[in-house]
């Protein structure tokens, strides 16, 4: 018979599966229907959930958009933009974070799209979820421009506010995409253009 600890762990696997089912069912309902928003309703129908469970398992539909975010960053390459973040040479970094951040938005371009695009149509939960990132990014950009400035990269009529306000712009989901689907450019060009543009004006 089995143990408690047993029990435990299938219904902790259950969990789990089913919380990851939703999060699939959430990207499958905005590549299939990306013009339309995203319900509940939908999710659960798609996931084979009723719509009690998602709230149970992720609170509110804010939770929900929530979590799907951070399973989105994280499947798509959030590790590997922490780790360029870490080079010892500012230049490193900017060119390293550029190429991994344009790596995670071609991981899933469609959900991305949709995502950036639905928080504009949907402030109250996706809305939110984003202006959390946005926030992020711009953390990691003005100490981007901090650390060009401090290892002498910024040209002498460049202010670390001036180099934020380009690499904020430059960093940005929507500039990979001009790049990327405007001009069909590589994943990798389109990255190295953007880190281009930022040396070729920031630094001397």
């Amino acid at each position: 018979m089995p143990t408690r600890e047993y029990k435990q762990r299938l219904r902790a696997e259950s969990a789990a599966e089913t919380r990851q089912r939703i999060l699939v069912a959430v990207a499958d309902r905005m590549r299939t229907a990306p013009t339309e928003p995203v319900s509940i309703d939908q999710v659960a129908r798609l996931a084979k959930v009723s719509r009690s469970t998602i709230y149970v398992v992720f609170g509110s539909r804010a939770g929900l958009f929530e979590a799907f975010a951070e399973d989105l960053w994280e499947r798509t390459g959030l590790a590997d933009l922490s780790q360029a973040t870490k080079s010892a040479d500012a230049l490193e970094h900017l060119r390293g974070a550029m190429r991994a951040a344009c790596r995670m938005f071609a991981g899933d371009l469609d959900v991305y799209r949709v995502l950036f695009t639905m928080a504009r149509l949907d402030p109250d939960a996706v809305g939110q979820v984003i202006e959390r990132t946005e926030s992020d990014r711009k953390h990691g950009m003005k100490h981007l421009a901090m650390r060009l400035a401090e290892d002498g990269h910024l040209r002498d009529d460049v202010t670390v506010e001036q180099a934020l306000d380009l690499l904020w712009v430059l960093g940005s989901f929507d500039a990979f995409y001009l790049a990327h689907v405007g001009r069909n450019l590589s994943v990798d060009d389109a990255a190295d253009l953007l880190s281009l543009t930022a040396e070729r004006t920031l630094c001397g």
